[in-house]
């Protein structure tokens, strides 16, 4: 019998001026525990038996078939780009999750990361966590917080243009499809396998001083529909404005000390976060309301993805930092929680039992 762990980090994306391109892997970890028995004769449907607990159990948006279940879909797909149709006989796989769902802390980039390497684990396929990544942003496109989580730490990230050879098949991308396929038919029968290189990542160094504010209100934030909000095009100025701050914003959170000012005007955004105040109540106010010069430890805050969790990053003072953002949020009828959080720098790890 084989058992292992496999323990895939939250994230946060859009980091500050980072649309799409910078995240930060972060310490509260989506777990898949999985055996796998070739002796056990029981049937479950593909050989795979799924359970759950944690956030999101009893919402009906968790589903335990293990062809619709996120995590064990995504698994099947690696597995039949390798011609193998179902798990091994005796797969069990119970995920405990304590990541919120659609608030803007990569619940869904774990759930991907954590099928990926379920199924080259289940499969034995000795896929490199390079490949890996392939197959994670076949499903996924958003690089800042798959790389994030599958390599783990703060990183920069971007796609390839696809060859044109890559294109052949209607279903590439299979982009954000999972778990209800889209393109052609066989898209469930044959998948496509993923080019290679679709996407690169680099991995930035953080200050040991900095941690993470999570404060997370009591709402979701669908991505489909904060990706609704924004703009065709920018200005050419809003454009540069990010650009400039994205060039600085890795320096500045690498050097120790931090400098809170430097980093303060560093994660300011025009690209998503003033387009998104409608579908998150107070977050303009919160974001204007607090500097290091107001709050001391205070090094910057923003939307964490696409929201409604808002990230503070800081040195110190993180209870009163984080009491101040409440208010804001209970100004507005919403009630939260908080997470301290540190940096994941292992990212999606296997554990051997």
């Amino acid at each position: 019998m084989a058992a292992f762990k496999i323990r895939t980090p939250c994230s946060s994306a859009n980091l500050g001026p980072g649309f799409d391109v910078i995240g930060l892997a972060l310490s509260l970890y989506l777990e898949l525990q999985v055996k796998i028995d070739t002796t056990d004769e029981s049937q479950h449907p593909l050989n795979c038996e799924v359970t759950f607990e944690g956030l999101g159990s009893g919402s009906g948006d968790i589903s335990l078939d293990p062809e619709v279940n996120l995590i064990t879909r995504v698994a099947l797909y690696v597995l039949r780009c390798h011609d193998k149709r179902e798990f091994p006989t005796g797969t069990k796989v119970h995920i405990v999750n304590p990541i919120p769902l659609g608030r803007g802390l990569g619940s869904s980039a774990a759930a991907v990361v954590s099928g990926v390497v379920l199924g080259n684990e289940a499969g034995e396929l000795g896929l490199t966590k390079a490949r890996i990544l392939d197959y994670c942003l076949m499903i996924e496109r958003h690089p800042d917080n798959v790389a994030a989580a599958l390599f783990g730490g703060f990183v920069g990230t971007y796609l390839n243009e696809l060859k044109s050879e890559d294109l052949k098949r209607v279903e590439i991308p299979l982009s954000e499809v999972l778990p209800a396929p889209a393109g052609g038919k066989d898209t469930g029968l044959t998948p496509p396998d993923p080019p290679h290189g679709i996407g690169h990542y680099h991995k930035f160094q953080w200050a040991k001083e900095i941690k993470a504010i999570c404060i997370i209100p009591d709402f979701q934030v669908p991505t489909a529909e904060a990706r609704k909000v924004l703009p065709q095009q920018y200005s050419r100025a809003d454009v540069v404005y990010n650009l400039q701050r994205a060039a600085l914003l890795p320096t500045a959170l690498g050097q120790s000390p931090p400098d809170p000012e430097t980093i303060y005007l560093a994660m300011q955004d025009k690209v998503h976060q003033p387009y998104r105040k409608g579908l998150i109540p107070g977050l303009t106010e919160i974001l204007q309301s607090m500097s290091p010069s107001t709050e001391p430890g205070l090094l910057g805050i923003c939307l964490s993805g696409a929201g409604p969790t808002i990230l503070a990053l800081a040195t110190e003072n993180f209870e009163h930092i984080a009491s101040k953002i409440i208010d804001g949020f209970e100004a507005q009828n919403i009630s939260c929680q908080w997470k301290l959080l540190e940096p994941a720098e292992g990212g999606a790890v296997v554990e051997r039992l």
